[in-house]
C-alpha cells in the first residue's frame, strides 16, 4: 500500500513539474464595429444614393456589409471594380472627411468596368479619389485600413476578360494594406469543389469560397471571419447569376481577411 502511495506521489509531482502543453494560437480579434454605428447609419442615409442604389439595400445589407468590414470615421479604403458606385458612395460617407476612398480601375478600364459613373461618384464626394491601377499591380498613394471588392472575385480568371493575375492581385493588396488591415471579399458561391471558371462564354460567375479562402491566404493573410448575411439557401448554384430566376438574390459569401500586425 505504501509503495502504491510513492508511486502516486511521484507521478503527481512529475505530472506538476511537466511544463503545460503549448495553446493553440488564439483565433484574430474581430472586427468589433456595429450597423449601427453614427458613420454607417449616415452612410445609409445620405441623400446622394440614388434610387437605383437604395432598391438594392435589401438584397445587398449595406450596414451589415459595412460593419463587417470595420469600417470607420478617418480610414483609409480601396474598392477593386467599383462597378456603378454603390459601394463607393456608402464608403465616401462612413469615412468621413478625413478618410479616402480609392475606387480603383485598369488604367486602360473601358465602358464595361463602369468608368463614367464612378467619375460622376467621385465628383459628388471629394473623398473619393479614382485610383487607377492594373488589378494585379494594386498600387495607392497611402497605406490603406480596407481592401474591398463585391462579385468580381471570380472574373479574373476568365480569359475574355484579361483582367490580370490573381496571386498577383491578392500580394499587391496586401502590399497596399497597413499592418492590420484587412482584405474583404463578397462573391457569387458555386458548389463545394466546382472548377475555376475560365470561359466567359459558358461562366456561371461563382466560386467556391475555399478557392478564395486557399489564395488569399497564400499571399499572407489570415482568415478573420465570414459573414452569412448574404446567404441564400434556395439558390441551387447551377445557374447564372445574371439568369432573371436568382439575379440579384445569388447565394453569396463575404470573407474577411487581415495582414498580420
Amino acid at each position: 500500500m505504501k509503495h502504491l502511495f510513492f508511486v502516486a506521489a511521484a507521478a503527481f509531482a512529475l505530472t506538476a513539474c511537466t511544463p503545460p502543453a503549448p495553446q493553440e494560437t488564439p483565433p484574430p480579434a474581430l472586427v468589433a464595429v456595429s450597423p449601427q454605428a453614427a458613420n454607417i447609419v449616415a452612410a445609409v442615409a445620405d441623400a446622394r444614393r440614388p434610387s437605383t442604389d437604395t432598391e438594392r439595400d435589401a438584397a445587398r445589407h449595406p450596414a451589415d456589409t459595412l460593419a463587417f468590414a470595420g469600417i470607420e470615421e478617418g480610414e483609409k479604403v480601396g474598392e477593386i471594380f467599383p462597378g456603378g458606385g454603390y459601394f463607393t458612395r456608402l464608403f465616401a460617407v462612413a469615412v468621413g472627411e478625413q478618410g479616402r476612398v480609392y475606387p480603383t480601375i485598369r488604367p486602360d478600364g473601358v465602358a464595361g468596368e463602369y468608368e463614367t459613373p464612378v467619375l460622376a461618384v467621385a465628383a459628388q464626394y471629394p473623398n473619393a479619389v479614382m485610383a487607377r491601377t492594373p488589378y494585379d499591380a494594386l498600387a495607392y498613394p497611402e497605406p490603406l485600413d480596407v481592401v474591398f471588392t463585391a462579385q468580381n472575385y471570380h472574373d479574373m480568371p476568365l480569359t475574355a476578360y484579361a483582367l490580370g493575375d490573381r496571386a498577383r492581385t491578392n500580394a499587391t493588396a496586401f502590399a497596399a494594406l497597413r499592418p492590420g488591415g484587412v482584405y474583404v471579399i463578397i462573391d457569387h458561391r458555386a458548389n463545394a469543389g466546382a472548377a475555376i471558371e475560365t470561359d466567359a462564354e459558358t461562366a456561371l460567375h461563382r466560386i467556391d469560397p475555399a478557392i478564395v479562402r486557399a489564395e488569399v491566404e497564400a499571399a499572407g493573410f489570415v482568415f478573420d471571419g465570414e459573414s452569412d448575411v448574404l446567404r441564400n439557401a434556395e439558390d441551387p448554384h447551377t445557374a447564372s447569376v445574371f439568369d432573371p430566376a436568382i439575379r440579384g438574390h445569388t447565394d453569396q459569401f463575404m470573407l474577411r481577411f487581415r495582414k498580420p500586425e
